[in-house]
């Protein structure tokens, strides 16, 4: 496995392969757990070379309390990564991403300023801005991202259509622990108890898809029932939302009948951990 520490180590690198060797990238944070394994293990058998990335962005954190908490495991990422088979690992400084002078960003649009967006102001734009990096630097003809962040999922994918990348976004589905929290780096952050607490949005999220199995087809009671599950729980609700799927806005509730399916999407913060989650609910 090489590590490549800077653009121009990555380059050298890239340029080793011809045209039509298929580079699947998988971009991280690092503080890699069992759900980043799963984007590996999808990438492996698809892919000529597998490369990884692992830089904690400093674009896409609102606050610097955030940013300086966020879970640094670099010894243990890279020996996970190895065990994964990776071919490639790129891990940029900032100053290696952003050299001095760098004033340019991507512009989110309407739907990186709602539900994440809305509790996160700027995050999508910090996201977005070093995932185009990324592409560019690295050229894959897939990337590989999880479910989870459904609404980073989006936009990437959009991204890519509106500006004509030449790669195909591949998503890999959520993966939850055997208690049905969704993994995250930011779980490793949690008091037993806050870890605990922090099953009620996977209960808030569950409540919604049996109540719209059941027959509630009305978004803003799906909504008010996700709430509810918050009336009692010491974490606090950043948003509880159903959207269209396809184009990511409020679902409608004056068009209950539609081809489009609906997604749940919770997030909340327990002890200064900001955790997210979603479930596909079906079509009305």
């Amino acid at each position: 496995m090489e590590l490549l520490h800077n653009n121009a180590e990555l380059q050298a690198w890239r340029q080793q392969f011809s045209s039509d060797t298929t580079v699947g990238l998988i971009p991280t944070m690092g503080a890699l757990h069992r759900a980043h394994a799963t984007l590996f293990d999808t990438a492996r058998p698809e892919c000529d070379q597998v490369l990884a990335s692992v830089f904690i962005n400093p674009l896409q954190f609102e606050r610097t309390d955030d940013l300086k908490a966020y879970p640094r495991t670099m010894e243990q990422d890279l020996a996970m990564l190895e065990r994964l088979n990776v071919d490639a690992v790129y891990l940029p400084t900032p100053d290696d991403m952003y050299p001095a002078g760098y004033a340019t960003s991507v512009e989110p649009g309407l739907n990186g300023s709602q539900f994440e967006g809305a509790a996160r102001p700027g995050h999508f734009a910090g996201v977005l801005t070093v995932v185009l990096k990324l592409f560019q630097r690295c050229r894959p003809a897939m990337a590989y991202f999880g479910q989870k962040d459904a609404q980073q999922l989006f936009l990437v994918r959009r991204m890519v259509r509106d500006l004509d990348l030449p790669l195909t976004i591949q998503p890999c589905a959520t993966l939850r622990e055997d208690d049905g929290l969704a993994f995250s780096s930011r779980n490793a952050r949690l008091s037993a108890s806050a870890r605990q607490e922090a099953l009620v949005l996977h209960r808030a999220l569950t409540a919604a898809v049996k109540a719209f199995e059941g027959g509630e087809h009305h978004p803003r009671k799906l909504e008010a029932l996700m709430r509810s599950c918050f009336d009692s729980s010491n974490a606090d609700l950043a948003y509880a939302d159903v959207i269209d799927d396809i184009t990511f806005e409020s679902a409608s509730e004056s068009d209950p009948i539609s081809d489009h399916p609906w997604r749940a999407l919770i997030a909340a913060r327990l002890e200064g951990v900001h955790l997210l989650d979603n479930l596909l609910l079906g079509t009305p």
